[in-house]
């Protein structure tokens, strides 16, 4: 099966984890062993309904051996957490809570969900699902990677006959669910109409949007929340809390056939019933859950997931509405909390049983709601973000609940997170209305408490105190003020350690330890990974193309200059005016100038091929598959203007100022 060969820029190459080092980390404080013992007397550690419920189903394991790509390039290989033993106690390096989670995520293999659905998982950060029909099979979220969805579906044709792919269901607009279907079908299947696509409303557009404008920045990011850069070993990268890391093949997209927009909307697919409901805001800007009926079956997709999730993710994302999300999941108990049997999600394990799965649910909504709730309740007597965080006190039966605890998103950023969605950034005191930037604001710091070794002297104090937190907020100072002292580095690189041993919290463990290994060994200058597929470039609509291409500009280099572009695309019929004018870059859709520089005349797909550096703009004009009326230098000056993003920038340590 053919598949594109490069992959989005929201994920690193597993082989770079064998780049990570290992031999500068240290062993868990007594501070960290006592505060990870003191998480196995305060949570329900002999509640071992999640593990029953894991291994339900089961068919049969994954087979041994990594997953590699065309090129040998290493995918998947859920035998580097085999260290992550079901029956083992967890290391004094890792949270107790977060080695449960873990453990049940290690747990993968092809599991029958209810009479004729099945799932594949711990094969990538997601699961995909397989329902059997009355002519075929539907898969739902064919996982990240085609390579990864292609080994599943063999997984699954091994033990249950090899079916026709009939229809592919993406739940929602994240690249972990979809990203694979070049691995499950073919798209001259789906242009013949063999095979049918479904996805919510706005599928296309957040699926594309999200990782284009910030897009560097996010994936930069991503490689610390996913601990891509970690060796995963009890030192190291244990998992995501989600799921167990990001897979690192070829992300492809097909675009839908058919998009769902009604709320309660069904559909008949394959002989089966589907019942939609609407989710838009939730865990993804494009979203829905379904319900089938005759097998009382609920898919949540990835709103009812074991864990607290993110309103808002560190890798950067605009932060989701708690208070929405809360109102879906109430909405899904009031429409099916009667009949539902069993629940399951696009991660993790199902649940069975009416009770256990409106109790599921209950416990998720009023998770989300008491972030809203309380967030807005101590921010209207006057409490500001910072403080919020640390006042949270939950509720018993959440707190209890490992299913609501925060191994991926946390309470204490999806309250900050909240504070923002209504009230921004600014906590209303006039001291942090204009701050300094952090590296001024570190030297004067430093400088006003007696210069760097005063400073690490008091660290080191608080350090062996245990008061890390305090240490990585104060050593932080040093580091700005001083990028080249590397006793302060290391210093603070063994605070931010001992933090992501104690953090029941994958992404926040993955975040500590990846600063620790950059303030130790600075940041390698890696394989950059690829941020531009032909499917994904494809699915990009010419306005957002133009919008990125804005983002781009240098506008202090651009200041004072005035360009003006027509663009003429005839195979999709559409123009362009570009305008560059004050520092800024605009365009609009449909019109073009008499008074333009030039205008340039080429197929969308010669755009692409240039984009994707199959061809030069000089080659194809040269080749007629560009023409110019009016003065091409123009161009050449425009495109002269635009930054090229460099992936490994600095994230623990201060960049250069431009």
């Amino acid at each position: 099966m053919k598949y594109s060969v490069s992959a989005i820029a929201v994920t690193l190459s597993l082989a770079l984890a064998g780049m990570a080092h290992g031999q500068d980390s240290k062993g868990a404080s007594e501070t960290t062993r006592a505060s990870n013992a003191a998480v196995l007397e305060n949570l329900p550690f002999e509640d071992r309904r999640s593990f029953d419920n894991a291994h339900r189903g089961f068919v049969a394991p994954l087979p041994e051996g990594a997953i590699n790509g065309a090129n040998g390039n290493p995918v998947w290989d859920a035998g580097k957490y085999a260290f992550i033993a079901e029956n083992e106690a967890a290391p004094d390096t890792v949270n107790p809570s977060l080695w449960r989670q873990s453990q049940l995520l290690n747990i993968g293999g092809l599991f029958e969900v209810a009479e004729g659905i099945y799932q594949i998982r711990n094969y990538d950060l997601s699961n995909m699902t397989v329902i059997e029909g009355d002519e075929g099979i539907t898969v739902i979220d064919p996982l990240l990677s085609a390579e990864t969805a292609e080994a599943a579906l063999d997984l699954y044709y091994a033990n249950r006959g090899e079916k026709p792919v009939k229809a592919v269901i993406y739940t929602h607009s994240h690249a972990d669910h979809f990203g694979g279907v070049r691995g499950v079908v073919d798209e001259a299947d789906v242009e013949a109409g063999k095979v049918r696509i479904y996805a919510p409303e706005g599928f296309m557009e957040h699926a594309i949007a999200e990782n284009v404008l910030a897009g560097n920045a996010m994936a930069r990011r991503a490689s610390y929340q996913f601990g891509n850069l970690l060796p995963p070993s009890p030192q190291g990268q244990i998992s995501a809390g989600l799921g167990a890391t990001t897979s690192a093949g070829a992300i492809t997209l097909i675009p839908p056939t058919d998009y769902i927009s009604e709320d309660g909307h069904r559909e008949t697919i394959d002989g089966h019933v589907y019942e939609f409901m609407m989710a838009h805001g939730s865990e993804a800007p494009s979203e829905f859950v379904f319900y089938m009926p005759e097998l009382k079956v609920l898919n949540m997709a990835e709103t009812a997931t074991h864990m607290l999730h993110n309103t808002y993710t560190l890798r950067g994302a605009k932060i989701r509405d708690p208070l929405a999300w809360s109102k879906y999941l109430n909405e899904s108990i009031n429409r099916w909390g009667d009949e539902v049997e069993i629940l399951y999600n696009q991660h993790q394990w199902p649940v069975w049983s009416n009770d256990e799965a409106v109790e599921h649910l209950k416990l998720q909504r009023d998770m989300y709601r008491f972030i809203h709730d309380e967030t807005l309740r101590l921010a209207n007597h006057g409490y500001t973000m910072n403080e919020i965080a640390e006042m949270i006190d939950l509720p018993d039966a959440i707190e209890q609940s490992f299913s609501n605890r925060g191994y991926y998103g946390s309470f204490s950023h999806n309250v900050k997170a909240t504070y923002v969605l209504y009230l921004g950034w600014f906590d209303g005191n006039p001291a942090n209305l204009h701050p300094l930037p952090p590296v001024e604001t570190a030297k004067r710091y430093v400088e006003v408490m007696g210069g760097a070794e005063a400073v690490l002297e008091k660290a080191r104090a608080s350090y062996e105190a245990g008061e890390y937190r305090w240490v990585a907020q104060l050593v932080n100072n040093v580091v700005f003020a001083d990028p080249d002292n590397q006793a302060a580095k290391d210093l603070q690189a063994d605070a931010l350690e001992q933090l992501g041993y104690q953090a029941e919290s994958g992404v926040w463990r993955n975040f500590y330890l990846s600063a620790a290994k950059e303030l130790r060994q600075g940041v390698a200058e890696l394989p950059t990974p690829n941020s531009v597929t032909p499917d994904t470039l494809r699915a990009m609509s010419l306005d957002l193309y133009f919008d990125y291409m804005a983002v781009r500009l240098n506008h202090p280099e651009a200041d004072g200059k005035q360009i003006t572009l027509n663009f003429v695309f005839p195979d999709v019929d559409e123009k362009y005016l570009l305008e560059l004018e004050n520092g800024v870059l605009h365009h609009t859709e449909g019109a073009q100038s008499d008074q333009a520089d030039t205008t340039i005349t080429l197929d969308r797909a010669t755009l692409d091929a240039i984009t994707l550096q199959q061809t030069t703009m000089q080659e194809a004009a040269q080749a007629g598959d560009v023409t110019f009326e009016g003065d091409p230098a123009k161009l050449q000056e425009l495109m002269a203007l635009l930054d090229n993003f460099e992936f490994w920038f600095n994230i623990a340590t201060p960049n250069p100022v431009q």
